[in-house]
């Protein structure tokens, strides 16, 4: 006999990196959020669309490199076309190539909004995943500005309906022309800058984490923290550096004040003033709908990192704080993000075809209304269905006529259809969150009567000392027994307990 010993054949059970599961709880809450945003979306007149998981990989643009093998932040693979196919890397590309395919049969303005997953081919972190879900709204077809500014109130409103409240939050705008003014101003026009740009925009990205000083020195030479790693920084002189400053802190007392100093910062760039103007536009507009009283605010050092956006550009930040994975306290930060996009459509048309957005994040919204324990999050997912205890395998056939008279009376119902004993079933109908149970032995089958056990007036009573005056009472109600013919309405009146 062989002494080798044996090796195993049992698949190890693993996830994937950068993807989570979820559990009924968070499915749960996460669709009461997301029915919260669609109602605030559909109040604004937008109506749903949805665009499939898999795009041309061409369809996603900007975002890949430009390699035979487009395998850096998507996930790609050839079909038996030899043509190569992404998963989607956003919401707002697939859109794009949605309204270009479909430009003639709709109603423009087009106003639409889309939830769904996306994916990123990079490597995960703490608060980054390779999957995640985003919620997105989008006005394509108008240059106006109105459209931004109604997609930064929206973004307002949207907030306050899912939980947070007015003082905790707030919509800040700013516009990718008046950064190129500045940029242009400072040198660096034309695509021999771009990488110089893209520096300092990153630069910029970090103010919030860096302060000016440290942006300062990423607008530089660069920065060592303080494990003494070294970033690069974008190599501006001392005059260029201390006019980008001067940008990120235009802002002033008021959406006035911020639009003077934006002003002085551009100088006489064409590009830059047309920003300020636009910018000024949006002030006036979310002051007419009464939404300038620190709801949305036009605040230069909103920077998003695409490079498709053209025009205004959104930011949804919360203000309050929370501890971060090192137990630290910070403000919890950005929600959402989006701004105008005029040049995303126009690559599938071949003509101008101005569009706006926003994109939330749903996951990180969800975080922070859990942070905040908001109802619509914290609260219980609801209850789980009505079990039927099987007391007797031979009469299986009977308990199953109870399941379905339940069922069609529109109430939640399962039999029990496994093969343990009594104790072990009201475990699993605890485990199930259920109200109630239904049980019927020989005697009550004899009786003509099914015994209902309430569940979470049964643990009520656990805690409740039995010289209580409600004692008796309440015992009477956690278990009580009634003709089997009257079995849904009495499980009605529990059910209705739990709502009362």
């Amino acid at each position: 006999m062989s002494d080798k010993p044996k090796t195993s054949n049992k698949l190890l059970a693993r996830l994937p990196r950068g993807l989570v599961d979820r559990a009924p709880g968070d499915i749960a809450a996460t669709d009461r959020m997301l029915a919260a945003i669609r109602e605030t979306y559909e109040l604004y007149g937008f109506e749903a669309v949805e665009t499939p998981l898999i795009e041309y990989t061409d369809a996603l643009g900007k975002f890949l490199p430009d390699q035979d093998r487009p395998n850096e932040g998507v996930f790609s693979f050839l079909d038996d076309d030899e043509q190569w196919l992404s998963l989607r890397y956003d919401l707002t590309a697939p859109l794009a190539r949605y309204v270009a395919e479909n430009f003639d049969t709709l109603a423009k303005p087009y106003r639409s909004y889309r939830c769904g997953w996306v994916f990123r081919n990079e490597k995960p972190g703490p608060g980054r995943f390779r999957q995640f879900m985003q919620f997105d709204a989008d006005t394509v077809g108008t240059a106006s500005v109105a459209a931004d500014a109604e997609i930064a109130m929206m973004m307002a409103d949207t907030l306050e309906k899912v939980g947070i409240g007015r003082g905790d939050y707030v919509v800040k705008i700013n516009n990718r022309k008046v950064l190129d003014g500045v940029l242009t101003a400072i040198g660096l026009a034309g695509e021999e800058n771009a990488g110089k740009r893209l520096g300092v925009l990153r630069a910029i990205d970090k103010l919030d984490k860096f302060g000016p000083e440290g942006v300062r020195l990423l607008l530089g030479e660069g920065r060592r923290d303080e494990s003494g790693d070294f970033t690069k920084g974008a190599g501006l002189e001392t005059a260029a550096i201390e006019r980008v400053i001067a940008f990120t802190a235009a802002k002033g007392a008021d959406a006035a004040a911020t639009i003077a100093n934006l002003a002085a910062v551009v100088g006489d760039t064409a590009q830059g003033n047309e920003g300020v103007a636009e910018l000024e536009q949006i002030g006036a507009l979310v002051a007419a709908a009464g939404y300038d009283d620190g709801r949305v605010v036009i605040d230069p050092a909103v920077v998003r990192g695409l490079e498709y956006y053209t025009g205004p550009v959104f930011e949804a930040e919360l203000t309050f704080d929370v501890p971060n994975e090192k137990g630290e306290v910070v403000r919890f930060g950005s929600v959402g993000g989006g701004g105008r996009y005029d040049g995303l459509v126009s690559r599938f048309r071949g003509e101008p075809v101005p569009a706006t957005g926003f994109s939330i994040g749903v996951s990180r919204l969800f975080a922070a209304l859990k942070a905040i324990k908001s109802p619509l999050v914290t609260d219980a997912a609801g209850a789980g269905p009505v079990v039927v205890l099987v007391m007797d395998r031979d009469e299986i056939g009977h308990y199953q006529r109870m399941v379905a008279a339940l069922r069609q009376a529109g109430i939640r119902a399962e039999l029990y259809l496994g093969t343990s004993g009594m104790k072990a079933q009201m475990k699993y109908a605890d485990r199930r969150a259920s109200p109630c149970v239904v049980i019927q032995g020989s005697n009550e089958r004899a009786a003509g009567e099914v015994t209902i056990k309430d569940l979470a007036l049964g643990a009520e009573l656990a805690g409740l000392g039995k010289d209580r005056d409600d004692y008796l009472q309440k015992q009477a109600e956690a278990q009580f027994s009634v003709k089997e013919a009257e079995l849904v309405d009495a499980v009605k009146r529990v059910l209705a307990r739990r709502t009362a």
